[in-house]
């Protein structure tokens, strides 16, 4: 069984599908491992500790594929990159497939199996597998830490003799996996934070973190939630009284964070213009959603936009400016779910069509598009859901407001000890020494 690790094109992409770490466990499989030269090097990871792991190092892109059983990539591979694998080979990444329906009925006609990362159901079996998790905990501590570099003041309160430096007021739109863990991250740099979400179960998940919940706590709010643990689409009075509950504590924030992403579909705009222009010159937004189209109106994918003296950034693939970390994360990811293809006694690829697992992820199949979501070039509307994310099996992810999970009522907690979180995903609760959580 061979098992091939792509290098990334995209510019952007800086983490790898394999760590020396998980090479040694695909080798423990039975399979003999080949990684594209180079593939790492932006996480970190030199060929030369590959090698070390047992793995082969592969220098033309145009042979790494060869005669593959299973080819593992961050991002969707192009159909070149995959050329001259095994019929049936399983192709394994983050796949994106809303919207892209064409490109999956190209790479079914290489007549490979190719499977999305980011279709994993949520249930307690594959949250090991959960990249959505493991990627969006990553995303919401760099959102914090993105936003402190680019503020121009401290985000903990300091009693000087000089005299006191106020503490920073945080907000978090949207309480799935990465904005919890924007929420422990701010407050361990002691920050006021305060977070919406439109589900009522989060209000324990914020306070649970030490930060102050947001709401228009209404009787459509109490029902706000699906038995899938997502967000309803809420009414349009209720989302009137939600904006103008928003926009009023967003002109008193220093930093705003928005996480509302929605599979398959355009971002919602939870941040207007004229929010934007409420707030004080030297305020700091940060879109997670901006490669969807973003939650603030102004940003631009890719940019850092001043208007009127406010930051908007829009970075790229948030999670992949932890390359390391994130690499790390999803190579177990991976391996966890390949685990689950591999019939461990015939060391060879045994992919069970059965399995929920695979009729979840499994994308095409012997020259065809299997998935029913995206048969005949057009995807069905997804369930929305927060920002890549969701926390866990067990417990439904957040969801910014507006289109999706935006909830406010005003105010700053004082800077308090934040509690450990309840949920089992949940990022870890801000201590003297920073532990996050899962998604």
């Amino acid at each position: 069984m061979r098992i091939s690790v792509l290098s990334e094109t995209d510019p952007n992409e800086g983490r790898v599908a394999a760590t020396p770490e998980t090479v040694k466990k695909l080798k423990g499989l039975g399979a003999d491992v080949v990684v594209q030269k180079g593939a790492g090097i932006r996480s970190g990871i030199l060929d030369a500790d590959y090698e070390a792991a047992g793995a082969t190092i592969e220098g033309t892109a145009s042979k790494i594929a060869a005669k593959s059983d299973v080819i593992l990539a961050v991002r969707r591979p192009t159909v070149a990159q995959i050329d001259g694998a095994n019929v049936g080979a399983a192709v394994i990444s983050i796949m994106d497939p809303y919207g892209n329906e064409a490109e999956l009925a190209k790479i079914a006609g290489t007549k490979t199996s190719a499977f999305a990362m980011e279709l994993m159901p949520r249930i307690t079996r594959a949250q090991v597998m959960d990249v959505l998790s493991s990627q969006a905990n990553l995303a919401g501590y760099r959102a914090v830490i993105d936003a402190s570099a680019e503020y121009g003041r401290a985000f903990p309160m300091m009693m000087t003799a000089a005299g006191t430096v106020p503490a920073a007021r945080v907000f978090i739109m949207g309480v799935g996996v990465a904005g919890l863990q924007a929420i422990a991250t701010a407050r361990r740099l002691g920050a006021i934070v305060t977070a919406t979400d439109v589900r009522p179960a989060t209000k324990e998940q914020v306070e649970s973190l030490g930060a102050k919940f947001i709401a228009v706590e209404d009787d459509e709010f109490k029902q706000a939630e699906t038995s899938g643990g997502y967000a309803k689409e809420m009414s349009k009075e209720y989302q009137a009284k939600q904006a103008e509950l928003v926009a009023s504590h967003i002109a008193k924030q220093d930093v705003v964070i928005t996480t509302a992403l929605i599979p398959g579909r355009p971002a919602p705009k939870l941040v207007t213009k004229a929010m934007v222009e409420s707030m004080k010159p030297g305020s700091v937004l940060i879109d997670l959603a901006v490669e969807r189209g973003g939650n603030v109106e102004l940003a631009k994918a890719g940019e850092v936009v001043i208007h009127n003296g406010v930051k908007i950034v829009g970075h790229l693939n948030v999670a992949g400016r932890l390359a390391a970390s994130a690499s790390a994360l999803y190579a177990k990811n991976l391996i966890a779910f390949l685990e689950t293809l591999i019939d461990k006694e015939k060391k060879t690829l045994a992919i069970n069509w059965d399995d929920e697992l695979v009729k979840a992820t499994g994308l095409t199949r012997d020259g065809a598009v299997v998935h029913d979501q995206f048969k005949g070039g057009s995807s069905a509307k997804p369930t929305a859901k927060p920002a890549a994310e969701k926390p866990a099996a067990d417990k439904p992810a957040a969801k910014p407001a507006a289109a999706k999970s935006t909830a406010t009522k005003t105010a700053a907690a004082k800077p308090a000890a934040a509690k450990t979180p309840a949920a089992p995903r949940k990022p870890a609760a801000p201590k003297s020494a920073p532990k996050p959580k899962d998604a």
